[in-house]
Protein backbone atom coordinates (compact mmCIF):
# COMPACT_ATOMS: atom_id res chain seq x y z
CA UNK A 1 0.00 0.00 0.00
CA UNK A 2 0.96 2.98 -0.76
CA UNK A 3 0.24 5.94 2.60
CA UNK A 4 0.91 9.68 2.46
CA UNK A 5 0.89 11.44 5.99
CA UNK A 6 -0.53 14.90 5.99
CA UNK A 7 1.23 16.48 9.51
CA UNK A 8 3.90 13.34 9.19
CA UNK A 9 5.71 15.22 12.28
CA UNK A 10 3.35 14.93 14.99
CA UNK A 11 4.13 12.86 18.09
CA UNK A 12 1.90 9.79 17.33
CA UNK A 13 1.67 10.64 13.63
CA UNK A 14 5.40 9.96 12.96
CA UNK A 15 5.82 6.70 15.22
CA UNK A 16 2.55 5.11 12.93
CA UNK A 17 4.29 6.07 9.96
CA UNK A 18 7.24 4.00 10.81
CA UNK A 19 5.37 1.30 11.99
CA UNK A 20 3.69 0.75 8.69
CA UNK A 21 6.74 1.44 6.92
CA UNK A 22 8.69 -1.67 9.18
CA UNK A 23 5.16 -3.30 7.84
CA UNK A 24 5.86 -2.74 4.24
CA UNK A 25 4.03 -0.36 3.50
CA UNK A 26 5.37 3.00 1.41
CA UNK A 27 5.12 5.86 3.17
CA UNK A 28 5.34 9.77 2.10
CA UNK A 29 4.49 12.53 4.33
CA UNK A 30 3.94 16.44 4.61
CA UNK A 31 4.79 19.07 7.29
CA UNK A 32 5.10 22.63 7.63
CA UNK A 33 7.37 22.46 10.67
CA UNK A 34 9.11 19.02 12.22
CA UNK A 35 11.13 18.94 15.34
CA UNK A 36 13.40 16.72 17.12
CA UNK A 37 13.04 13.64 17.93
CA UNK A 38 10.48 13.54 15.12
CA UNK A 39 12.76 15.07 12.70
CA UNK A 40 15.55 12.84 13.10
CA UNK A 41 13.62 9.84 13.73
CA UNK A 42 11.84 10.42 10.31
CA UNK A 43 15.70 11.26 8.62
CA UNK A 44 16.81 8.24 9.71
CA UNK A 45 14.56 6.13 8.38
CA UNK A 46 14.06 8.27 5.21
CA UNK A 47 10.88 9.61 5.75
CA UNK A 48 11.57 12.75 6.41
CA UNK A 49 9.94 15.66 4.06
CA UNK A 50 12.82 16.76 1.77
CA UNK A 51 11.36 20.41 2.05
CA UNK A 52 8.42 21.60 4.60
CA UNK A 53 5.04 23.05 3.41
CA UNK A 54 1.96 21.25 1.92
CA UNK A 55 2.29 20.45 -1.52
CA UNK A 56 -1.18 19.30 -3.66
CA UNK A 57 1.03 17.78 -6.24
CA UNK A 58 1.76 15.25 -3.92
CA UNK A 59 -1.58 13.74 -3.94
CA UNK A 60 -1.93 11.61 -6.22
CA UNK A 61 -4.44 9.50 -7.51
CA UNK A 62 -1.61 6.13 -7.16
CA UNK A 63 -1.96 6.81 -3.47
CA UNK A 64 -3.79 4.42 -1.53
CA UNK A 65 -4.96 6.25 1.44
CA UNK A 66 -4.18 9.24 3.29
CA UNK A 67 -3.52 10.21 7.00
CA UNK A 68 -5.08 13.05 8.27
CA UNK A 69 -3.00 14.10 11.11
CA UNK A 70 -4.64 16.95 13.59
CA UNK A 71 -1.61 19.67 13.38
CA UNK A 72 -3.30 20.04 9.62
CA UNK A 73 -6.18 22.82 8.90
CA UNK A 74 -9.71 21.86 7.63
CA UNK A 75 -8.51 24.02 4.13
CA UNK A 76 -4.94 22.31 4.01
CA UNK A 77 -3.88 22.34 0.26
CA UNK A 78 -3.08 18.97 0.33
CA UNK A 79 -6.18 17.38 2.05
CA UNK A 80 -8.32 19.82 -0.27
CA UNK A 81 -6.58 17.28 -3.15
CA UNK A 82 -7.48 14.37 -1.71
CA UNK A 83 -10.93 15.66 -1.88
CA UNK A 84 -11.28 16.55 -4.84
CA UNK A 85 -9.58 13.36 -6.31
CA UNK A 86 -11.91 11.19 -4.16
CA UNK A 87 -9.75 9.62 -2.15
CA UNK A 88 -9.87 7.48 1.15
CA UNK A 89 -8.78 9.45 4.16
CA UNK A 90 -8.34 8.44 7.62
CA UNK A 91 -8.01 9.43 10.65
CA UNK A 92 -5.02 8.19 12.90
CA UNK A 93 -7.30 6.55 15.09
CA UNK A 94 -9.20 5.45 12.54
CA UNK A 95 -6.88 3.95 10.46
CA UNK A 96 -5.81 2.02 13.87
CA UNK A 97 -9.01 0.65 13.87
CA UNK A 98 -8.53 -0.64 10.09
CA UNK A 99 -5.16 -2.62 11.05
CA UNK A 100 -6.50 -4.08 14.07
CA UNK A 101 -10.55 -4.87 13.78
CA UNK A 102 -9.17 -8.81 13.41
CA UNK A 103 -7.63 -8.84 16.52
CA UNK A 104 -8.59 -8.17 20.55
CA UNK A 105 -8.37 -4.28 20.95
CA UNK A 106 -7.54 -3.60 24.37
CA UNK A 107 -8.06 0.21 24.97
CA UNK A 108 -6.99 2.37 28.32
CA UNK A 109 -8.76 5.30 28.27
CA UNK A 110 -9.22 8.38 31.29
CA UNK A 111 -8.51 11.67 32.05
CA UNK A 112 -5.06 10.68 33.78
CA UNK A 113 -2.84 7.81 34.05
CA UNK A 114 -3.53 6.65 30.51
CA UNK A 115 -0.09 6.93 29.10
CA UNK A 116 1.20 4.90 32.60
CA UNK A 117 -0.83 2.19 33.06
CA UNK A 118 -0.76 1.24 29.15
CA UNK A 119 3.22 1.43 29.73
CA UNK A 120 2.68 -0.71 32.61
CA UNK A 121 0.92 -3.32 30.44
CA UNK A 122 3.59 -3.00 27.90
CA UNK A 123 6.52 -3.42 30.20
CA UNK A 124 4.73 -6.44 31.81
CA UNK A 125 3.94 -8.34 28.31
CA UNK A 126 7.59 -7.49 27.23
CA UNK A 127 9.27 -8.60 30.35
CA UNK A 128 7.22 -12.20 30.23
CA UNK A 129 8.55 -12.05 26.23
CA UNK A 130 4.40 -11.73 24.78
CA UNK A 131 3.97 -10.06 21.92
CA UNK A 132 1.22 -7.46 21.12
CA UNK A 133 0.36 -4.58 18.51
CA UNK A 134 0.49 -1.33 20.31
CA UNK A 135 0.44 2.46 20.75
CA UNK A 136 1.47 4.18 23.18
CA UNK A 137 1.70 8.41 23.77
CA UNK A 138 5.31 7.58 24.86
CA UNK A 139 8.81 6.78 24.65
CA UNK A 140 8.88 3.58 26.73
CA UNK A 141 12.58 1.89 27.83
CA UNK A 142 13.16 -1.23 25.89
CA UNK A 143 10.38 -0.34 22.95
CA UNK A 144 11.77 0.98 19.65
CA UNK A 145 8.90 3.04 18.54
CA UNK A 146 5.41 3.74 20.47
CA UNK A 147 3.51 2.18 17.66
CA UNK A 148 3.56 -0.93 16.79
CA UNK A 149 1.60 -3.13 14.29
CA UNK A 150 1.77 -6.72 12.77
CA UNK A 151 -0.21 -9.15 10.85
CA UNK A 152 -0.08 -11.74 13.16
CA UNK A 153 -0.34 -10.73 17.16
CA UNK A 154 -3.54 -11.31 19.10
CA UNK A 155 -3.53 -8.36 20.78
CA UNK A 156 -3.36 -4.59 20.52
CA UNK A 157 -3.04 -2.29 23.40
CA UNK A 158 -4.42 1.42 22.72
CA UNK A 159 -4.41 4.08 24.45
CA UNK A 160 -7.79 5.74 24.03
CA UNK A 161 -7.31 9.30 24.06
CA UNK A 162 -10.48 11.51 24.49
CA UNK A 163 -9.27 14.50 22.13
CA UNK A 164 -10.66 15.16 18.56
CA UNK A 165 -9.40 12.66 16.01
CA UNK A 166 -8.41 14.56 12.94
CA UNK A 167 -9.79 18.25 11.65
CA UNK A 168 -12.79 17.08 9.54
CA UNK A 169 -13.88 14.15 12.69
CA UNK A 170 -14.90 15.49 15.54
CA UNK A 171 -15.37 12.63 17.71
CA UNK A 172 -12.69 11.51 20.01
CA UNK A 173 -10.42 9.37 19.23
CA UNK A 174 -11.36 6.81 21.62
CA UNK A 175 -14.91 6.62 20.32
CA UNK A 176 -13.41 4.79 16.91
CA UNK A 177 -11.45 1.64 18.77
CA UNK A 178 -14.83 -0.36 19.54
CA UNK A 179 -12.48 -2.20 22.59
CA UNK A 180 -13.40 -5.96 23.70
CA UNK A 181 -11.19 -5.20 27.05
CA UNK A 182 -11.03 -1.31 28.28
CA UNK A 183 -9.63 0.14 31.18
CA UNK A 184 -11.25 3.84 32.47
CA UNK A 185 -9.00 5.45 35.15
CA UNK A 186 -10.96 8.58 36.13
CA UNK A 187 -12.90 11.29 34.64
CA UNK A 188 -11.46 14.99 35.76
CA UNK A 189 -12.47 17.88 33.37
CA UNK A 190 -10.52 18.83 30.57
CA UNK A 191 -10.00 20.27 26.63
CA UNK A 192 -12.26 22.38 27.56
CA UNK A 193 -11.62 24.09 24.06
CA UNK A 194 -13.75 21.14 22.82
CA UNK A 195 -16.01 19.95 25.81
CA UNK A 196 -17.20 23.30 27.56
CA UNK A 197 -18.89 21.77 30.11
CA UNK A 198 -18.26 19.53 32.70
CA UNK A 199 -21.55 17.31 31.66
CA UNK A 200 -20.07 17.45 27.81
CA UNK A 201 -17.44 15.95 28.70
CA UNK A 202 -18.26 13.16 30.93
CA UNK A 203 -21.10 12.10 28.28
CA UNK A 204 -17.95 11.12 25.91
CA UNK A 205 -17.06 8.58 28.65
CA UNK A 206 -20.55 7.27 28.28
CA UNK A 207 -20.14 6.92 24.62
CA UNK A 208 -16.75 5.15 25.36
CA UNK A 209 -18.12 2.45 27.63
CA UNK A 210 -21.52 1.91 25.29
CA UNK A 211 -18.97 1.51 22.75
CA UNK A 212 -17.80 -1.84 23.87
CA UNK A 213 -18.19 -5.16 22.23
CA UNK A 214 -21.27 -6.57 23.54
CA UNK A 215 -19.78 -8.87 26.13
CA UNK A 216 -16.67 -6.83 26.72
CA UNK A 217 -14.60 -6.34 29.70
CA UNK A 218 -14.43 -3.02 31.53
CA UNK A 219 -11.89 -2.60 34.23
CA UNK A 220 -12.23 0.75 35.96
CA UNK A 221 -11.25 3.13 39.11
CA UNK A 222 -14.18 2.92 41.91
CA UNK A 223 -12.96 5.21 43.68
CA UNK A 224 -14.01 8.74 41.11
CA UNK A 225 -17.47 8.65 41.79
CA UNK A 226 -18.40 10.55 38.73
CA UNK A 227 -16.69 7.04 36.74
CA UNK A 228 -17.93 4.48 39.20
CA UNK A 229 -21.56 6.25 38.11
CA UNK A 230 -20.75 6.41 34.46
CA UNK A 231 -19.31 2.45 34.03
CA UNK A 232 -22.57 1.27 36.95
CA UNK A 233 -25.48 3.12 35.27
CA UNK A 234 -25.30 1.85 31.49
CA UNK A 235 -27.48 -0.95 30.67
CA UNK A 236 -24.99 -1.95 27.98
CA UNK A 237 -24.15 -5.82 28.00
CA UNK A 238 -20.80 -5.82 29.63
CA UNK A 239 -18.36 -7.19 32.09
CA UNK A 240 -17.33 -4.57 35.37
CA UNK A 241 -13.87 -4.87 36.97
CA UNK A 242 -14.01 -2.13 39.74
CA UNK A 243 -10.52 -1.95 41.23
CA UNK A 244 -8.94 0.73 43.78
CA UNK A 245 -5.54 2.22 45.81
CA UNK A 246 -3.96 -1.21 47.06
CA UNK A 247 -2.45 -1.47 50.42
CA UNK A 248 0.82 -0.15 50.77
CA UNK A 249 4.03 1.45 52.46
CA UNK A 250 6.47 4.11 53.19
CA UNK A 251 9.74 3.32 54.37
CA UNK A 252 13.09 5.41 53.47
CA UNK A 253 11.85 7.29 50.56
CA UNK A 254 10.61 3.51 48.87
CA UNK A 255 7.47 2.43 48.44
CA UNK A 256 6.49 -1.18 49.25
CA UNK A 257 3.18 -2.69 47.83
CA UNK A 258 1.49 -5.37 49.72
CA UNK A 259 1.28 -8.63 47.80
CA UNK A 260 0.23 -12.08 49.23
CA UNK A 261 4.00 -12.96 49.65
CA UNK A 262 4.90 -9.99 51.37
CA UNK A 263 5.84 -6.64 51.11
CA UNK A 264 7.13 -5.28 47.45
CA UNK A 265 9.37 -2.54 46.81
CA UNK A 266 8.45 -0.56 43.66
CA UNK A 267 10.31 2.05 41.97
CA UNK A 268 7.37 4.45 41.76
CA UNK A 269 5.35 5.70 44.29
CA UNK A 270 1.72 8.08 44.85
CA UNK A 271 -1.74 7.30 45.48
CA UNK A 272 -2.39 7.79 41.92
CA UNK A 273 0.49 5.44 40.02
CA UNK A 274 -1.03 2.57 42.74
CA UNK A 275 -4.35 2.79 41.32
CA UNK A 276 -2.39 2.99 37.74
CA UNK A 277 -0.85 -0.49 38.81
CA UNK A 278 -3.95 -2.11 40.14
CA UNK A 279 -5.80 -1.16 36.68
CA UNK A 280 -3.33 -2.70 34.74
CA UNK A 281 -2.52 -6.07 36.71
CA UNK A 282 -6.80 -6.76 36.04
CA UNK A 283 -6.00 -5.64 32.34
CA UNK A 284 -2.75 -8.30 32.56
CA UNK A 285 -4.62 -10.80 34.01
CA UNK A 286 -7.51 -10.70 31.11
CA UNK A 287 -4.17 -10.69 29.12
CA UNK A 288 -2.92 -14.54 30.37
CA UNK A 289 -0.99 -12.75 33.01
CA UNK A 290 -1.19 -14.07 36.28
CA UNK A 291 -0.97 -12.24 39.23
CA UNK A 292 2.62 -13.69 40.11
CA UNK A 293 3.89 -12.77 36.92
CA UNK A 294 2.44 -9.20 37.11
CA UNK A 295 4.37 -8.55 40.60
CA UNK A 296 7.59 -10.38 39.27
CA UNK A 297 7.63 -7.71 36.08
CA UNK A 298 6.23 -4.67 37.91
CA UNK A 299 8.79 -4.28 40.22
CA UNK A 300 11.35 -3.21 37.77
CA UNK A 301 8.78 -0.52 35.91
CA UNK A 302 10.21 3.31 36.50
CA UNK A 303 7.41 4.98 35.14
CA UNK A 304 6.45 6.77 31.65
CA UNK A 305 8.86 9.04 30.30
CA UNK A 306 7.93 12.74 32.02
CA UNK A 307 5.74 11.18 34.19
CA UNK A 308 6.84 11.78 37.63
CA UNK A 309 10.62 11.15 35.92
CA UNK A 310 13.29 11.56 38.28
CA UNK A 311 15.93 13.31 36.40
CA UNK A 312 18.69 14.33 39.28
CA UNK A 313 19.14 12.92 42.68
CA UNK A 314 21.90 13.06 45.59
CA UNK A 315 22.22 12.58 48.87
CA UNK A 316 19.98 15.62 50.02
CA UNK A 317 17.85 16.70 47.00
CA UNK A 318 15.58 15.02 44.34
CA UNK A 319 14.69 16.42 40.90
CA UNK A 320 11.17 15.13 38.97
CA UNK A 321 9.70 16.26 35.52
CA UNK A 322 6.51 15.82 35.06
CA UNK A 323 3.96 16.22 32.30
CA UNK A 324 1.08 17.06 34.75
CA UNK A 325 -0.72 19.88 33.84
CA UNK A 326 -4.67 19.70 34.64
CA UNK A 327 -5.75 20.61 38.13
CA UNK A 328 -6.44 16.77 39.22
CA UNK A 329 -2.79 15.34 37.77
CA UNK A 330 -1.29 18.74 39.60
CA UNK A 331 -2.95 17.68 42.57
CA UNK A 332 -2.10 13.83 42.60
CA UNK A 333 1.61 14.56 41.47
CA UNK A 334 2.28 17.39 44.19
CA UNK A 335 0.65 14.75 46.94
CA UNK A 336 2.31 11.40 46.17
CA UNK A 337 5.55 13.60 46.00
CA UNK A 338 5.07 15.08 49.80
CA UNK A 339 4.35 12.16 50.82
CA UNK A 340 6.86 10.19 49.54
CA UNK A 341 9.28 12.79 50.79
CA UNK A 342 7.65 13.81 53.83
CA UNK A 343 10.94 15.14 55.83
CA UNK A 344 12.05 17.56 52.86
CA UNK A 345 10.61 20.21 51.73
CA UNK A 346 8.65 20.10 48.55
CA UNK A 347 9.33 22.85 45.38
CA UNK A 348 6.37 22.55 42.98
CA UNK A 349 6.76 24.72 40.03
CA UNK A 350 3.55 24.64 37.67
CA UNK A 351 4.00 26.07 34.24
CA UNK A 352 0.24 27.05 33.09
CA UNK A 353 0.53 26.24 29.49
CA UNK A 354 -2.31 24.30 27.37
CA UNK A 355 -5.52 25.88 26.16
CA UNK A 356 -7.37 24.96 29.20
CA UNK A 357 -5.10 25.94 31.87
CA UNK A 358 -4.98 29.21 30.49
CA UNK A 359 -8.30 30.30 30.14
CA UNK A 360 -9.23 32.64 33.04
CA UNK A 361 -12.67 30.85 33.35
CA UNK A 362 -11.29 27.24 34.29
CA UNK A 363 -8.52 28.70 36.38
CA UNK A 364 -10.98 27.88 39.13
CA UNK A 365 -10.17 24.48 38.66
CA UNK A 366 -6.38 24.92 40.06
CA UNK A 367 -7.99 26.01 43.96
CA UNK A 368 -5.90 23.85 46.59
CA UNK A 369 -3.73 21.99 43.48
CA UNK A 370 -0.74 22.80 44.72
CA UNK A 371 -1.48 23.30 48.68
CA UNK A 372 0.58 20.23 49.21
CA UNK A 373 3.80 21.64 48.48
CA UNK A 374 5.90 23.75 50.68
CA UNK A 375 7.06 26.35 48.32
CA UNK A 376 4.74 26.68 45.43
CA UNK A 377 5.58 28.43 41.70
CA UNK A 378 3.46 29.19 39.10
CA UNK A 379 5.27 30.26 35.52
CA UNK A 380 3.19 31.11 32.35
CA UNK A 381 3.97 32.96 29.52
CA UNK A 382 1.95 36.27 28.14
CA UNK A 383 3.28 34.93 24.92
CA UNK A 384 1.82 31.57 24.55
CA UNK A 385 -1.39 33.71 25.56
CA UNK A 386 -1.26 35.16 22.50
CA UNK A 387 -0.53 33.11 20.42
CA UNK A 388 -3.39 30.62 21.60
CA UNK A 389 -5.56 33.76 21.13
CA UNK A 390 -6.88 33.53 24.69
CA UNK A 391 -8.08 36.16 26.59
CA UNK A 392 -5.26 38.06 28.52
CA UNK A 393 -4.77 36.22 31.59
CA UNK A 394 -3.54 38.56 35.19
CA UNK A 395 -1.02 37.52 37.86
CA UNK A 396 -4.06 38.59 39.98
CA UNK A 397 -6.17 36.06 38.48
CA UNK A 398 -3.81 33.43 38.81
CA UNK A 399 -3.10 34.42 42.47
CA UNK A 400 -6.87 34.57 43.12
CA UNK A 401 -7.54 30.85 41.93
CA UNK A 402 -5.03 28.99 43.40
CA UNK A 403 -6.04 30.74 46.83
CA UNK A 404 -2.75 30.34 48.23
CA UNK A 405 -1.39 33.39 49.50
CA UNK A 406 2.78 32.81 49.29
CA UNK A 407 2.57 31.53 45.45
CA UNK A 408 5.18 33.12 44.01
CA UNK A 409 3.92 33.74 40.01
CA UNK A 410 6.54 34.05 37.40
CA UNK A 411 5.77 35.62 33.40
CA UNK A 412 9.01 36.30 32.23
CA UNK A 413 11.45 32.93 31.76
CA UNK A 414 14.74 34.34 32.78
CA UNK A 415 13.68 35.81 36.10
CA UNK A 416 11.91 32.03 36.51
CA UNK A 417 15.19 30.45 36.14
CA UNK A 418 17.23 33.32 38.31
CA UNK A 419 14.52 32.19 40.88
CA UNK A 420 15.03 28.52 40.55
CA UNK A 421 19.07 28.42 40.23
CA UNK A 422 19.42 31.04 43.49
CA UNK A 423 17.45 28.76 45.34
CA UNK A 424 19.00 26.16 48.50
CA UNK A 425 17.65 23.06 47.31
CA UNK A 426 19.43 20.35 50.46
CA UNK A 427 16.71 19.02 51.49
CA UNK A 428 14.18 19.39 48.84
CA UNK A 429 12.34 17.69 46.70
CA UNK A 430 11.45 20.43 43.28
CA UNK A 431 8.90 18.91 41.08
CA UNK A 432 8.58 20.44 37.88
CA UNK A 433 5.22 19.90 35.71
CA UNK A 434 4.42 21.23 32.79
CA UNK A 435 3.88 20.13 29.39
CA UNK A 436 6.53 23.00 27.92
CA UNK A 437 9.64 24.22 29.30
CA UNK A 438 9.35 27.54 31.35
CA UNK A 439 9.89 29.53 28.47
CA UNK A 440 12.81 27.72 27.08
CA UNK A 441 14.61 26.12 30.61
CA UNK A 442 17.15 23.73 29.87
CA UNK A 443 16.62 20.69 31.90
CA UNK A 444 19.99 19.05 31.64
CA UNK A 445 21.17 22.22 33.49
CA UNK A 446 18.38 21.95 35.81
CA UNK A 447 20.38 18.26 36.87
CA UNK A 448 23.39 20.85 37.93
CA UNK A 449 21.75 21.99 40.43
CA UNK A 450 21.91 18.99 42.88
Amino acid sequence: MKIHFIAIGGSAMHNLAIALQQKGYQITGSDDTIHDPSKSRLAKRGLLPEEFGWFSEKITTDLDAIILGMHAKKDNPELLKAQELGLKIYSYPEFLYEQSKDKTRVVIGGSHGKTTITSMILHVLNYHDREVDYMVGAQLDGFETMVHLTNENEFIVLEGDEYLSSPIDMRPKFHLYKPNIALLSGIAWDHINVFPTFDNYVEQFRIFNDSLTNGGIMVYNEEDIVLKEVVESSNHPIKGYPYKTPNYTINNGITYLETSDGDMPLEIFGDHNLQNLAGAKWICQHMGIDEDEFYEAIASFKGASKRLEKIAESNSTVVFKDFAHSPSKVKATTTAVKKQYSNRTVLACLELHTYSSLNAEFLAEYKGAIDNADKAVVFYSPHAVKIKELEEVTEEQIASAFERDDLIIFTNPNEFKEFLFSENLKETALLLMSSGNYGGLDFEEVKSLV
